[in-house]
């Protein structure tokens, strides 16, 4: 079941988007919540506090544009998915997706349902496999002791929820909160 989260300044855009990942039809996108955001620096917020399989995001968006977003959430969560969504084919905007942001693809406006759906579809399954080759690999560190169980159990604390592996302990085990 994945989660996915969407960034767009355009409430119209944000809802058609939710309408069409929830169709029925192929391919079948297992869903376990889709949540929204007008505001790319409301959706960095999020991100800190809860992880996401797959990020799709506008490019042209008035506090940030969405390489500047999807760059950001890359160094918040670099295993999620990330798809930039534009009425405008803007090369350089395009390199700096790829290149900035490790975006899995180049969405156009106006999108065609079942191709939009495929490409979700596609960002994601790849995403597994990075995962799962990441898994395996791990594995094979651990039998030539080159990691510990501790590293690998911290990595997977930190897919889990991002940010938990980071916390601050003070001398009495209390958790210290930085100040903005």
């Amino acid at each position: 079941m994945a989660r996915i989260l969407l960034v767009d300044d355009e409430p119209n855009v944000l809802r058609s988007l939710k309408r069409v990942l929830r169709l029925p039809g192929p391919p079948v996108l297992a869903l376990e919540a889709i949540e929204t955001f007008e505001s790319p620096l409301s959706a960095l917020e999020r991100l800190r506090d809860f992880a996401f399989d797959l990020i799709l995001s506008d490019y042209r968006m008035p506090e940030m544009d969405g390489v500047a977003f999807l760059s950001a959430s890359r160094q918040i969560q670099p295993d999620a998915a990330r798809l930039i969504l534009s009425a405008q084919a803007d090369l350089k905007g395009l390199i700096g997706a790829i290149n900035e942001a490790g975006i899995h693809r180049f969405i156009m406006k106006p999108w065609d349902d079942v191709d939009l759906r495929v490409a979700l579809a596609e960002a994601l399954e790849h995403r597994e496999l990075l995962l799962e080759n990441r898994r395996l690999a791990d594995e094979v560190r651990l039998a030539r002791g080159l990691i510990s169980r501790r590293e690998l159990e911290l990595r997977r604390l930190e897919e889990e929820s991002p940010g938990i592996t980071k916390v601050k302990w003070g001398p009495d085990g209390s958790v210290l909160l930085e100040d903005d």
